[in-house]
């Protein structure tokens, strides 16, 4: 009746049942197949096909040949889990609130290191160091009120101490005899003698050029006062606070200086000139003034010398050229000096021509001309130190060159396979922070580890693999040590990347 049916193979069996003696399906037992592991061949005998003629019902047992996979149970992960994860001594004692003494007894792992300068080190179990806690303090209250106890202490101590000036600083008593440190230092005491003689030239002559100038070197002395504040505090070691240093300190002093010459000395400058302007009065001899603007060109000068050489000297370090090296303000401090003496200089000639042509006419307008002259002029200064500090403060990238060729080391590697999303920022200083997404070749990693096998124990514990939970442990074991052997890879990058590129600092590798 169903030659479909029976040509189809292996079903070998026809019933015919009759309804009125079929008893319903709810009465019936389960007959379900057993899962079992691999490939078996089993019976299904059920109510797989019903069809209806005539009153009567087909129903169908046969036999099939079926593949099952071996599936293990999906784990649930919880906190009993996770408290079998390793902790360092460090953080046992600062969160657990324990002390050495106390970690002496309990099990000791050897793990590798996370950072280059550092060997394997040792690490205890979260369970261990839990259970340690509960026995040292009796209950989770007593670890509790511990811990805030101490964090109120911390809290205490830190609010009655200047935290700058306790924190460790290095390269404290060479910082201000090279480099920026001494060009700074020298122009605190140049300016600082320019703005007293300045000062009593115009108290003398009552110049408005002249007291534009005071207020020049006056701007000057305090902006870098500033800047060598800045210094000191970018030389201090990194803390938990600030993981990546005090590097920026420079860039936020300079930035600071820039607003302070707008404000102090391009404000007070054309201020000065236009009540000038409004309301001339004669000027008394300018002899004097005349001496100390020959004098005041000699001193800012010569600073303005040490800034060049000192800019010319980093700029040649670097491969940059002085324009570019000025441009991208490499280095902040020594920028500030030397655009502030720059202007200095080019203040001094214009105050002493206007002078000269007051002195010529009679006319004081040229003397207040002179003073907006000498206020635009730091205006112009201001505006660049502050458009590259802000620049330098945002995050910017370092030369397309430098990338390329740190994109190509990792590239160049046998266990990169790919790497994204590179990015290089030049946090001050000459320090670099490099940031890339690494796609890793497992195949690599994978022999990188067996070849640090045993490869004849690793085919004899395989053979030995009967249970899907023997499979299970062994690739626990493996698996486990092959991500150690991919930290380390990590870890050889980051190592190699810095030896080959000093400026290079900080290095963030993430694998993809």
């Amino acid at each position: 009746m169903f030659p479909s049916l029976a040509a189809q193979r292996p079903w070998h069996v026809f019933r015919r049942v009759s309804l009125q003696h079929r008893s319903s399906l709810s009465q019936r037992p389960p007959r379900f197949p057993q899962l079992c592991h691999g490939k078996q061949t089993f019976t299904l005998r059920s109510s797989v096909l019903s069809l209806k003629n005539a009153g009567v019902i087909w129903l169908l047992e046969f036999n099939f040949p079926h593949a099952v996979r071996a599936v293990l149970k999906k784990r649930e992960y919880g906190a009993k889990y996770t408290q079998n994860n390793f902790i360092t001594a460090v953080r046992a004692m600062n969160e657990f609130c324990l002390k050495p003494s106390d970690l002496e007894q309990l099990r000791k792992i050897r793990r590798r290191s996370p950072h280059d300068d550092t060997e394997a080190f040792t690490v205890f179990l979260r369970s261990d160091v839990e259970a340690k806690a509960l026995d040292v303090w009796g209950s989770h209250e007593a670890l509790a009120r511990e811990r805030n106890l101490r964090k109120e202490v911390e809290r205490q101590y830190q609010e009655s101490k200047f935290y700058f000036l306790l924190t460790p600083r290095s390269g404290q008593r060479t910082t201000f005899l090279q480099g920026p440190g001494k060009v700074v230092m020298v122009a605190i005491c140049i300016n600082g003698l320019n703005f007293f003689f300045k000062l009593l030239a115009w108290v003398y002559t009552g110049s408005a050029s002249m007291f534009s100038e005071a207020i020049h070197s006056l701007a000057d002395t305090c902006n870098q006062a500033l800047l060598a504040l800045g210094i000191s505090q970018s030389v201090r070691n990194p803390d938990a606070v600030h993981p990546y240093g005090f590097s920026n300190m420079r860039y936020i002093a300079s930035l600071i200086s820039g607003v302070g010459i707008f404000m102090m000395g391009a404000g007070l400058s054309w201020y000065h000139g236009i009540m000038g302007l409004l309301h001339p009065e004669p000027i008394e001899s300018l002899l004097w003034a005349y001496c100390i603007l020959a004098g005041s060109l000699v001193s800012e000068g010569a600073t303005l010398l040490v800034a060049i050489n000192e800019i010319k000297k980093s700029a040649r370090q670097q491969g940059l050229s002085f324009y570019e090296y000025v441009m991208q303000s490499r280095d902040p401090s020594t920028n500030v000096v030397l655009l502030e003496d720059a202007a200095a200089v080019l203040g001094v000639i214009l105050a002493a021509g206007c002078m000269g042509l007051t002195s010529l006419t009679g006319n004081p307008t040229y003397d207040s001309l002179g003073s907006l002259g000498v206020g635009t002029l730091l205006g112009a200064v201001s505006a660049f130190l502050i458009y590259t500090n802000t620049e330098a403060l945002l995050g910017r990238s370092i030369q397309a060159e430098r990338v390329q060729k740190l994109t190509e080391f990792l590239e160049n590697d046998p266990a990169v396979r790919a790497i994204h999303d590179v990015k290089a920022t030049d946090m001050g200083l000459s320090k670099v922070r490099f940031k890339a997404e690494v796609d890793f070749d497992g195949r690599v990693v994978t022999r990188s580890y067996l070849e640090k096998q045993d490869i004849d124990q690793i085919l004899n514990d395989i053979q030995q693999v009967k249970t899907p939970e023997e499979l299970e442990n062994f690739m626990l074991k493996h698996g486990e040590n092959i991500i150690d052997t991919l930290g380390a890879e990590v870890d050889r990058l980051e190592k190699e990347l810095k030896q080959r590129n000093p400026e290079v600092r900080h290095v963030d590798l993430e694998i993809l």
